[in-house]
């Protein structure tokens, strides 16, 4: 690990000053995947921001939803009764999530944050366009298991890690973030990129915006939704496959769904094509499978992960289904 400066902040603008004048400059919070980068010399940062002090831990009621502060941590928020009875979604994903020793040390807003755990970019002697632009992508040709079956390109197949941030998406969330011109926000379904040309840049942030909150709207899902995880072991292991999944019925008759996948992408998968399919149908497995299929259509499978888009099709109905049968 190379040497680097350390700041603590209090406040945030003192935060957001000190990183945007440096383009080599972190903020970390908890720091459960910034360090393990730093160690293995993925990233190797000049200076780091300490933001663990700033106000920015809140869970409350607002207006329209609930606002998670960007430094509440997982395990606060998984447990939080509001977040229980409102969005057990997020909850069930924050607890599919990490081990419990690391759910306590990392935030909300660096789960947003997380890299990809693709094998070859954490490896620094392979090459990897993510890590090193124009280097070339070692697991197109490499054992590309874990890898994406959507949406990737051919200079990054790699996926995005974070089960909380699937909750988040199919939950509809806005992250609100804090930069030199004030507050802007941004919706979960753009706030990740996928790789395209420039799989360095996993997200619309620019260099000193600081996510401060996640905002929840008010959701009609709490009554049936469900967070499905296919994994090699039961715990503490990445997704291979998972599902954010959520119905909401009357009589007999899905009025409105959400779907949102893990492990198959470069950021958490929203199919709104396979939800149209689900309003308006009576919620069994025709439907479920109509969904699931519209969902994988335009997987591509690698060498080694074709097995996901099976998968895929079989975690859909399953966490459907589930949803389904709620009372």
């Amino acid at each position: 690990m190379k040497p680097f400066a350390y700041t603590r902040v209090t406040e945030e603008r003192a935060a957001i000053q000190t990183v945007a004048s440096n383009q080599q400059a972190k903020f970390i919070a908890g720091g459960t995947n910034l360090l393990d980068l730093m160690k293995e010399g993925v990233t190797q940062p000049s200076q780091l921001v300490d933001i663990t002090r700033l106000p920015l831990t809140l869970i409350e009621v607002i207006s329209d939803g609930v606002r998670i502060g960007a430094m509440a941590k997982n395990s606060d928020v998984a447990n939080n009764q509001l977040i229980k009875e409102r969005y057990p979604l997020l909850s069930e994903a924050f607890l599919a999530g990490a081990s419990p020793q690391l759910r306590n040390m990392a935030s909300v807003g660096g789960n947003l944050l997380q890299r990809t755990r693709c094998y070859y970019f954490y490896d620094t002697s392979m090459p990897c366009n993510k890590r090193q632009p124009g280097s070339g992508c070692a697991a197109i040709e490499g054992y590309n298991r874990i890898h994406a079956i959507l949406g990737a390109s051919d200079k990054c197949i790699a996926t995005h890690p974070s089960d909380m941030c699937v909750a988040l998406a199919a939950l509809d969330a806005t992250i609100r973030v804090q930069g030199a011109n004030g507050i802007r926000t941004i919706p979960i379904a753009e706030f990740h990129r996928l790789p395209g040309d420039t799989p360095e840049i996993d997200t619309v942030l620019q260099q000193g915006e600081l996510i401060v909150s996640v905002d929840l709207p008010d959701s009609p899902f709490a009554r049936r939704s469900h967070y499905l995880k296919v994994r090699d072991r039961a715990s503490y292991a990445f997704a291979l496959v998972s599902v954010a999944a959520a119905l909401d019925i009357d009589n007999g008759t899905i009025k409105a769904a959400r779907i949102a996948m893990g492990g198959v992408a470069h950021k958490p998968w929203r199919s709104l094509e396979a939800e149209k399919i689900l309003v308006g149908a009576k919620p069994n497995e025709e439907t479920f499978k109509a969904a699931a299929t519209a969902i994988v259509q335009q997987a591509k499978p690698q060498k080694y992960n074709k097995f996901k888009v099976e998968m895929a099709k079989r975690a859909i109905v399953r966490a459907l289904t589930t949803v389904g049968e709620m009372v």
